[in-house]
């Protein structure tokens, strides 16, 4: 009965957000206050459906409701607790009502806390809202309703993959849906703004707590899908551009131009036109990786192997959603306002410039992403896309705009002196030289490409701190005056700087990691020894363990270190999960400061004299934490600049300024 209450709550969600769009179209149609408090009352009972839903399908799961066709193909009884509660969204069916109930949630958000919104604006946007939801509330409900029974329960369920029975992964979804769905709500104020033709500073202001929200969120869901890529696969490496691990980038990289083009609409009241787009193109990558992941055109790992009849009522959902926003935004941009002139040096050049080359990334990878599959299905052909292709166009990109970044804050708007921030850079400048040479000079094996990479990193490091000290006229005025000013900075700077310098971090572990890594790769029997980057590994036993729901073998290896010392006793596994057949590596990591002696299991193997071994993988990846504190710091900007009170919702109340009748000269990226 309890699960029946859920599937009812589902469909009552339906219902309330059909309403919910129904009634706060008509109140902007009537100008009403009461059909507009109707509509968001609907959106707030729609998310409280889906909540009380979502709880129901947790509640199957930790019974082990077999009788429910979802759990008895996603849970296993004998599965940990932690594993049967994310088993609720470990599935098509049940991401899917996670991707609802995010959905929903923004909805509420936004009707509970749009006070500072314009009546007719916020109108339009809860009904955009309430349209989405009802859009993917009738697909879970007709086409992957997660309460569906079996005439037959099984005695027990067939488990979760056994690679997705991992904390990071139980964490990696809710995060990576709430940066995917967030762009939601700024797809429906792009709408509400193209509808009510306003597109003026106090709508760009509007839309960048949203942006930033879905940002950090969505930096920190791939940072943990990185990081359970990293330890759980067993293949040493963080990112291997899998179309999947793309389908979440894209929409990242469309929200950093977007918050970057907001700043410039809401300053400067310049690119509308483009700071609507960017609006509407981040939800439709959003869509477009729920599509990829769920229609079974790809194989991935982190992809759910769904009939693609599912996968064609998705791509119908993109193209029905993303074309009518794009058809409005054609109808409508030639009516937006144009900005303020401003000169080719000048902090908005420099957003423009910071917008065109994310842009140019964006579209690399989806070229990269989707090319195999438009070849595969109009000549049969199967290829593959990989690292050398993205590495040869997204690299150069990136390391353009990165070696740009810091030049951007320390420019005034409208014009910007060059030869003033080069003035402000020089110290900047020469820690990064220094630092590439030293890198060349000293670093084996030698290696330009890392020289100029770590350069690169150190720029970013140091032209941030170079920005806080320009704004606190460090070297310029007393001490006690400094650190006053230090104390006020608002909490958007200290966000944004906390931001670049994050990127700045990951860009030394990546390179670090990337150009100096080491592996080795050796059949060991018991008291045999091999070595990596210096450290010698030394097999002791192999034993056989019973988990709660697999069984293992278990080595123990000591490691050591290359001036003889004990680095660590690692306990690396191969697992066996009977439930599934399926067998996995539990690799084991040593922490050496900042980098990672990274130890993995392989196979029993039998050698030439007639005796076993076993297969031992050591990978020495310097400065490989790096690569997850620098995102880390970057969501930790982003919820700095968040908690800002200039950033809070209600900060769309404040009056806009006028826009500068003049045409400017990069409105033609619009």
């Amino acid at each position: 009965m309890i699960v029946e209450t859920g599937a009812f709550a589902l469909v009552l969600a339906l219902i309330l957000s059909a309403l919910q769009m129904g009634v706060s179209a008509a109140a902007r149609v009537r100008r009403s206050p009461l059909l507009a408090a109707v509509g968001e009352g609907a959106a707030l009972g729609a998310f409280a459906c889906i909540a009380a839903s979502f709880a129901t399908l947790v509640y199957a799961f930790v019974v082990s409701d077999f009788s429910v066709a979802n759990v008895a193909a996603n849970s296993h009884s004998e599965k940990p607790l932690l594993y049967r509660i994310g088993g609720a969204w470990g599935s098509h069916e049940g991401s899917m009502l996670l991707w609802c109930l995010a959905l929903t949630g923004y909805g509420a958000l936004l009707a509970g806390f749009g006070r500072g919104l314009s009546p007719a604006l916020k109108a339009v946007a809860v009904a955009v809202q309430g349209a989405l939801g009802l859009v993917f509330l009738a697909y879970t409900v007709f086409a992957s309703n997660p309460f569906t029974r079996l005439p037959a329960p099984p005695v027990e369920g067939r488990s979760l993959n056994p690679l997705l029975q991992d904390p990071a992964l139980i964490l990696h979804p809710p995060f990576l849906y709430a940066g995917y769905v967030g762009l939601s709500v700024v797809f429906s104020l792009a709408i509400a703004a193209l509808v009510e033709g306003r597109t003026d500073a106090a709508w760009a202001r509007w839309i960048r707590p949203w942006t930033l929200a879905a940002w950090s969120a969505l930096t920190v869901g791939i940072t943990l899908g990185a990081f359970w890529a990293y330890y759980e696969l067993g293949w040493g490496g963080w990112w291997f551009w899998d179309p999947v691990e793309n389908a979440s980038f894209m929409p990242w990289l469309i929200a950093t131009a977007l918050l970057h083009s907001a700043v410039v609409t809401e300053r400067r009241g310049a690119l509308p036109g483009w700071t609507i787009f960017l609006a509407l193109a981040g939800f439709a990558f959003s869509m477009l990786g729920a599509f990829l992941v769920r229609s079974g055109v790809l194989t991935s790992v982190h992809a759910f192997a769904v009939d693609p009849t599912r996968g064609v009522l998705l791509l119908t959902i993109l193209g029905v959603t993303a074309g009518l926003g794009f058809a409005l935004f054609a109808w409508r941009a030639p009516a937006m306002a144009r900005g303020g002139l401003f000169a080719p040096i000048s902090r908005e050049s420099a957003l423009v410039l910071n917008n065109i080359l994310l842009a140019a990334a964006t579209a690399t990878v989806l070229l990269g992403t989707l090319y195999p599959l438009i070849r595969e299905a109009m000549a049969g052909e199967a290829i593959s896309v990989g690292p050398p292709y993205f590495n040869l166009t997204f690299t150069p990109l990136m390391f353009l705009l990165l070696t740009l970044l810091p030049a951007g804050p320390l420019l005034a708007w409208k014009r910007g002196d060059a030869r003033g921030v080069a003035e402000r850079l020089w110290v900047a400048a020469l820690i990064a030289l220094a630092i590439g040479l030293l890198t060349v000079a000293l670093a084996e094996p030698r290696s330009l490409f890392g020289a100029a990479g770590l350069a690169l990193g150190a720029w970013l490091i140091a032209g941030s701190l170079a920005e806080v000290a320009e704004r606190i006229h460090l070297f310029r005025a007393p001490a006690r005056e400094s650190l006053r000013r230090l104390g006020g900075l608002p909490r958007g700077a200290w966000g944004m700087t906390l931001a670049h310098m994050g990127l700045g971090v990951f860009v030394l572990g990546a390179v670090f990691e990337t150009t100096w890594k080491a592996e080795s790769a050796e059949v060991l029997q018991l008291g045999q020894r091999s070595q990596v980057a210096g450290y010698e590994l030394v097999l002791e036993d192999v034993g056989g363990v019973d988990g709660p729901n697999y069984e293992a073998d278990r080595a123990t290896i000591r490691a050591f270190a290359p001036d003889g010392r004990l680095a660590c006793l690692a306990h690396p596994e191969r697992r066996l999960y009977p439930a599934g057949g399926q067998t996995t590596s539990e690799v084991a990591i040593c922490t050496r400061g900042l980098s990672h002696l990274y130890i993995v299991l392989g196979e029993r193997r039998a050698l030439p004299d007639g005796s076993a071994g076993w297969l031992v993988t050591g990978y020495w990846n310097p400065w490989a934490l790096l690569i997850f504190l620098g995102p880390g710091l970057m969501a930790v900007g982003g919820a700095v600049s968040l908690s800002d009170r200039r950033l809070r919702l209600a900060a769309g109340k404040r009056a806009a300024p006028a826009p500068a009748p003049a045409t400017s000269p990069a409105e033609g990226v619009a």
